[in-house]
């Protein structure tokens, strides 16, 4: 049976896990799900917490997006996306998780007010706020990028896709950054990358 990634191709949550896929070779149906296409009693069986994604693989149902990753990581990517070092894992892990309880916080109301937002709607204080934190948390990522190509070392790990898909959205919006060398540097070499150029390079929305 087919993987299936459930939710819209624009949820940075998502493209996270069809960036993974694709980077290890996962063959998986997206059915459309969120936004637009709203949320069926049959998906909210599945998920009952009204987001994106679910997973359902071959019957096992998973959702939250950065353990989806974690799971499709370990049994498609061993050596690979999944480290098999524990510590050069708990790095790569450690950098997942600053993604969703660090960085994306400040960035998102940015996101959420300049491309979700109708103008004459959107909060000018919050997007100044935001702008102004994300841009004071990327210091720690391109200080962590100083000695190395990617966030868990020399090799490109799970631990880069998280932060990957949002640092587009920090490049791509038309908001003042802070320069970064080693985080641009960095962010260059995953734009190297096919499957990152196909999931996450699109059009904002």
């Amino acid at each position: 049976m087919t993987l299936r990634i459930w939710g819209r191709h624009t949820s940075t949550n998502v493209q996270k896990l069809l960036w993974g896929c694709a980077e290890m070779g996962v063959d998986f149906e997206r059915p459309d799900m969120a936004g637009e296409f709203g949320f069926t009693d049959a998906y909210l069986a599945m998920n009952p917490n009204r987001v994106v994604p679910t997973i359902d693989d071959s019957g096992f149902i998973l959702w939250e997006s950065n353990a989806c990753l974690r799971y499709l990581a370990e049994k498609h990517g061993r050596g690979g996306l999944w480290p098999e070092d524990p510590r050069v894992r708990a790095d790569a892990d450690r950098w997942m998780d600053w993604q969703t309880a660090t960085f994306w916080p400040a960035l998102r109301p940015v996101f959420q007010q300049l491309i979700r937002t109708s103008p004459e709607e959107q909060n000018k204080a919050l997007i100044e706020k935001g702008i102004a934190d994300a841009g004071e948390i990327s210091a720690v990522l391109d200080a962590a990028l100083a000695d190395r190509d990617f966030v868990a070392g020399d090799a490109f790990t799970m631990g880069d896709i998280p932060i990957g898909g949002v640092i587009y959205r920090w490049y791509e919006m038309n908001i003042a950054r802070p320069e970064r060398p080693n985080l641009r540097s960095w962010y260059e070499r995953l734009q190297e990358r096919p499957a990152f150029a196909e999931y996450i390079m699109i059009p904002l929305q």
